[in-house]
C-alpha cells in the first residue's frame, strides 16, 4: 500500500514536469516501450526504451520524450541542449512591445530651445512606438492669449511630422490644449 502510494506520486510529479513544458530527457523516460522517431525524422516503430536510448547514445545525441498522451508515448533522438535553445530564442522573439501613451507638457511662454530639447525626448518616445500627448499648459493670464499656446504646439507638431502622425487633432480642454502624435 505504501509503496503504490511513493509509485502513484512519482508519476504523478513526471507527468506534471512533462505538462510544464519540460520534456523527460534519456533515463528520466520509465516507460517499458517507445515510439522512436530519428533525429533525421523517420519513424523507427515501436522499441523498447533501452534500445532507443542505446540509439540516441551511439549517434551521441539525447533521446527526448515528445508527447505523453499517446500509448506508447512518443520519443525523438534529438540535440537537447540546441531543441531548449531554439525554444527559449523562438519565445523571445515573441516578445511584443505594447504601446504607451507618453506625455510632453508646454506652456505658451516655452522658449525655442526648451522646445527643441522637447521635441528630441518625443522623437525618443515615437521610434519606441509609443504615443505621445503634447498639453500646452496656461496659468493666470496666459488663458487670454491661447493663440499663443496653440503657435508653441503647432510648432511641436511639425517638427515630429517626419516620425509620426496627428492622432488626434488639437482641441481645448479646460486650461490647457492637448493633441496626440502617434508613430508612423
Amino acid at each position: 500500500m505504501v509503496l503504490r502510494r511513493i509509485d502513484n506520486q512519482r508519476d504523478a510529479r513526471a507527468s506534471g514536469a512533462a505538462a510544464g513544458g519540460k520534456q523527460r530527457i534519456n533515463e528520466m523516460i520509465r516507460v517499458p516501450q517507445v515510439r522512436l522517431v530519428s533525429a533525421a525524422g523517420d519513424q523507427l516503430g515501436i522499441v523498447n526504451t533501452a534500445d532507443a536510448l542505446h540509439k540516441a547514445r551511439s549517434a551521441g545525441l539525447d533521446l527526448v520524450e515528445v508527447s505523453t498522451d499517446s500509448k506508447p508515448p512518443v520519443c525523438r533522438i534529438m540535440d537537447y541542449g540546441k531543441f531548449r535553445y531554439q525554444q527559449k530564442k523562438k519565445q523571445t522573439k515573441q516578445h511584443t512591445h505594447q504601446s504607451k501613451t507618453k506625455e510632453v507638457w508646454l506652456h505658451p511662454k516655452t522658449g525655442d530651445h526648451d522646445i527643441l530639447v522637447k521635441v528630441a525626448k518625443a522623437k525618443g518616445f515615437l521610434l519606441n512606438k509609443d504615443k505621445v500627448q503634447i498639453t500646452v499648459k496656461f496659468k493666470g493670464r496666459e488663458l487670454a492669449h491661447m493663440e499663443e499656446g496653440a503657435k508653441v504646439l503647432n510648432k511641436m507638431v511639425e517638427a515630429l511630422e517626419e516620425v509620426g502622425k496627428i492622432e488626434s487633432p488639437p482641441k481645448r480642454a479646460n486650461k490647457q490644449i492637448v493633441c496626440t502624435v502617434s508613430p508612423k
